[in-house]
């Protein structure tokens, strides 16, 4: 996707340089200098023999996007479509409303894109909903509040933000960006804008800082590693795998150095103990399609680091996956139809959270 496209449908969208791109054979070292690993390993578990994907739950509006696992174990999942978040139970795939009332998409993308949890609360990342395409919307693209089953307060008007400071370097038309993922961080949040290629800080105030921004490397999930933020990267249309990446970034410095390279419109990271980590590829984008146009079906996979700067594939043919997370040993993926499938065994033990 270049800059000046729109986010790629899935939880899949689009900041200036990276500052520092190494090769990812030093990656594990270089995982330690940046303060992620002083429990980094010099090698990855050993593999492991990973389950077929099978079916955890559907979403009630067959529409999902990002995800987390809230401060009581359970699944924490956005419905874009529906304007709200369901709470799933990991064990038995029950589904419940956590928070509805929130700004539905206007067109299929946007709305509430992911949601993350800090001190037992839980805030909402929503964007495509106000600027110069939808004028008149009586929604603030931002991060929001849930103040309880129904009602929410917007804390950060990302949308005005953005509009006042533009992105530098490369031409773009959606004013306020497309924010693509949330992430707690030291008390605040960061969210990620694939549009506008660049990372932000908020803070529950409200006060917004950009801490990098890059060239069109598309950033997309995010996790915290130590005292870094890891971050996929889709990269431009059409996806190839040289440019789908794990990067990580020093947010007291907006340092950014490569780990690993080699999967396919990659849209979510997150680790496993021993510092695992694991990439979700969205999969196959058909060259020539329109940007924002989500991967063939069926070609999506999860990814596990080996260690030596690239991606393999533990498990595949997963229809157009949007984020995942790790809880013990298993990957719980969701797809941007609702659909809720959970991977076992994905690593030989230390694994998971």
């Amino acid at each position: 996707m270049s800059p000046h496209d729109t986010v790629t449908i899935s939880r899949m969208p689009p900041s200036r340089r990276m500052r520092a791109r190494r090769a990812g054979v030093a990656a594990l070292a270089l995982l330690a200098a940046a303060s992620i690993g002083s429990a980094a390993q010099a090698a990855p578990p050993a593999a492991a023999t990973p389950s077929a994907p099978h079916l955890l739950a559907t979403l009630p509006s067959n529409s999902g996007l990002g995800s987390t696992v809230g401060p009581d174990g359970a699944l924490y999942f956005p419905e874009p479509a529906a304007g709200r978040i369901s709470r799933v139970d990991p064990r038995t795939g029950t589904v419940s409303t956590f928070a509805s009332g929130l700004p539905v998409q206007f067109i299929p993308l946007g709305g509430v894109m992911d949601v993350a949890f800090i001190d037992g609360n839980a805030y909402a990342l929503v964007t495509l909903v106000a600027d110069d395409l939808f004028a008149g919307s009586p929604y603030t693209v931002g991060i929001y509040r849930i103040d309880s089953p129904t009602t929410s307060t917007v804390i950060a008007d990302i949308g005005q933000w953005a509009i006042d400071h533009p992105p530098s370097g490369f031409s773009f038309f959606v004013p306020s960006g497309v924010q693509y993922a949330l992430e707690s961080y030291r008390g605040g949040l960061l969210v990620t804008d694939g549009h506008h290629n660049r990372i932000l800080r908020v803070t529950l105030d409200g006060a917004i800082t950009q801490i990098a921004a890059y060239g069109d490397v598309v950033p997309t999930g995010m996790e915290v590693m130590g005292n870094s933020v890891l971050f996929a990267e889709a990269g431009p249309t059409p996806h190839l795998p040289e440019n789908g990446r794990i990067a990580s970034l020093d947010p007291r410095t907006g340092e950014t150095t490569e780990i690993a390279s080699g999967g396919r419109l990659l849209v979510d990271v997150e680790r496993g103990r021993g510092q695992t980590l694991f990439a979700l590829s969205q999969g196959f984008f058909e060259p020539g399609h329109d940007p924002g146009t989500p991967a063939n079906p069926d070609t999506g996979s999860l990814l596990m680091f080996n260690g030596h700067g690239g991606l393999d594939t533990i498990a595949s043919s997963i229809d157009r996956p949007t984020s995942m997370e790790i809880i013990d040993n298993s990957a719980y993926i969701a797809t941007l139809d609702g659909d809720i499938w959970v991977v076992d065994n994905i690593a030989s033990a230390p694994f998971g959270r």
